[in-house]
């Protein structure tokens, strides 16, 4: 019987963490160390490396996610056990899971199989407590607002404008509307609020764009935490909270490091959600693993229209980064699922579905290399069911596009089943040619820009907003944030903003249900479809599955 996930991950012979840092140059002194196998890099050695030069810089996506799986963060450890296979020094940049999804319905955020980062379990808990910091920092600004308000609003905060939520992070559909401050006068004032999860607040965004402390602190003052009767923003810093929120932050801000399975080292830091933020790690840890390696591989959430787009129109465009190649991750499970095969029949070989589903993969393909200038290979987590019929199909239908699709197996051969790929990235990346491009410019109306995302990448034919949306858009363009980017919160199954509709629709069209401004993080927030910020548990979570023995061992963690 093969082994689970988390029993793989606790027969592994792991390495300390300062002989992890040993390989990388990172004098002892400079770890924070969190027990033997997990460790902070202080800031002020992040702050040293600023003169070196980068290294290569690997994305990896994927196609449009589908419940028959694709294993984008496995292929990610799976890539960069293989490049260090082959003689290249590589680190492995992802994000830190969410509880929320621990105890729903995705599962965890460390690879799986032979390709995972260790240790797996505090990685995919509660790790060194980043989260606990961002969330104590938001709700923070939640209570000095109230507070503020209760000792005599000398602001004159609108008790109807205020825009900032609370937030935790685990799934709680019950907390999505409620009503806070009842109980008479000594509570303060009734309102409606609500809460959202972790990973898609503000504070998340702005602790994985902010490039230092002051950088950190700067942007946190900068948050519109509401408005006035005179439509005047109220912002943290006039609250005077943003220095008490850096303080909360800056043990967290530092990168954390870790290992995978095969001793390769990786950073593990920040972790917004890509279809209701902006879906990438850490610009310090990415920054930080450039300066010390080659090679860098780090992912984006979701598909290609997601994840990659926001790391190109956001993380990209705040931070100056420039991937080198792009890994485009599928499996004929799902590419199948695409083409109109429920699930339970996926293991089965069926040429038609796939030739159908594969207009999936060809859009995600399209979007790198046209929209977003980038060079890419496809990388196929292989079952042992595929056929040969069937592989052969993908790559002939795929040859129009001049595009290597390689075979890996990393999930039961750790990072010998990822050398072909690897060695098809080093290859593209010496080869040069990325040709790198915005999706839109920073000069385009913010409404502009959420078009251009939505007919360029999503293929649709147009956006709709109520009267209501319209107005907040065109009110925050007159206000001087239309040089912001969009970040576009939507459904990660379709292309559209209906879940249930697979492969790669077209001429659809996009309602933009809400718009929130991120003034800190510096993007438009443009809530699409039916999409929650705090996602509910399904109906049988993982949280069952998941238990303690009498010894103390943890079971059940996927």
């Amino acid at each position: 019987m093969a082994l689970s996930d988390i029993e793989i991950a606790q027969q592994a012979k792991m390495f300390r963490a300062t002989e992890i840092a040993k390989r990388l140059g990172i004098p002892e002194e400079r770890l924070i160390p969190y027990g033997h196998y997990k460790a902070k890099v202080a800031l002020d050695y992040v702050a040293s490396l600023k003169g070196r030069k980068d290294g290569k810089l690997v994305l990896v996506t994927a196609i449009s996610p589908t419940p028959a799986g694709e294993g984008k963060t496995t292929t990610t450890v799976g890539l960069g056990d293989a490049l260090n296979r082959i003689g290249k020094k590589a680190i492995i940049c992802l994000r830190e899971p969410s509880l929320g999804p621990v105890f729903g319905m995705k599962g965890g955020a460390a690879g799986g199989g032979h390709a995972q980062v260790v240790p797996m379990e505090d990685i995919n808990l509660h790790f060194t407590g980043d989260f606990n910091a961002i969330a104590l920092a938001n709700n923070l600004l939640a209570a000095a607002i109230d507070n503020h308000i209760n000792h005599g609003n000398e602001l004159g905060i609108d008790v109807r404008r205020i825009q900032w939520k609370r937030v935790m992070d685990m799934n709680d559909r019950a907390l999505r509307e409620i009503v806070v401050s009842l109980g008479g006068a000594a509570n303060g004032f009734p309102r409606q609020d609500g809460f959202d999860i972790v990973v898609a607040s503000e504070v998340m965004a702005i602790f994985c764009l902010a490039t230092s402390l002051k950088d950190l602190k700067e942007r946190l003052g900068n948050i519109v935490a509401g408005y006035t009767r005179e439509q005047k923003p109220v912002r943290a810093r006039d609250l005077k909270v943003h220095g008490a929120m850096t303080v909360l932050l800056k043990d967290a801000l530092a990168p954390n490091l870790v290992q995978t399975l095969e001793g390769s080292p990786a950073f593990i830091h920040g972790g917004p959600f890509a279809n209701i933020a902006h879906g990438c790690n850490s610009v310090i840890a990415t920054q930080t693993a450039l300066k010390l390696a080659d090679y860098v591989v780090t992912e984006a959430g979701f598909g290609a229209d997601l994840g990659a787009e926001k790391f190109v129109d956001i993380k990209c465009r705040k931070s100056g980064l420039r991937p080198d190649a792009v890994v485009i991750v599928a499996t004929l499970r799902a590419l199948k699922y695409h083409g109109g095969v429920e699930v339970k029949e996926v293991n089965r070989e069926n040429l038609a579905a796939l030739e159908k589903g594969i207009a999936n993969l060809e859009r995600h393909v399209n979007n790198v290399h046209n929209h977003y200038g980038l060079p890419c290979v496809v990388a196929i987590n292989r079952f042992s069911f595929d056929t040969a019929a069937e592989v052969a199909l993908l790559q002939r239908k795929m040859l129009p596009h001049q595009v290597p699709v390689l075979l890996a197996t990393h999930w039961a051969d750790g990072g010998a089943g990822a050398v072909d790929v690897a060695k098809a990235v080093v290859e593209l990346i010496e080869k040069g040619g990325a040709g790198f491009k915005f999706v839109y410019e920073d000069g385009l109306p913010l409404w502009e820009k959420m078009k251009a995302i939505a007919t360029k990448i999503y293929g649709a034919a147009d956006i709709t907003g109520d009267s209501k949306v319209r107005a907040q858009v065109k009110r925050l363009q007159d206000e001087g944030y239309g040089h912001y980017p969009v970040c576009v919160a939507k459904t990660q199954y379709s292309f559209s903003t209906d879940a249930g509709l697979r492969n790669a629709p077209c001429g659809h069209v996009v309602n933009v249900r809400e718009v929130r401004l991120a003034a800190g993080a510096e993007f438009v927030v443009m809530i699409c479809g039916d999409i929650m910020t705090m996602p509910g548990l399904p109906k049988l979570p993982s949280a069952e599955k998941i238990d303690l023995t009498d010894d103390g061992k943890v079971v059940g963690l996927f």
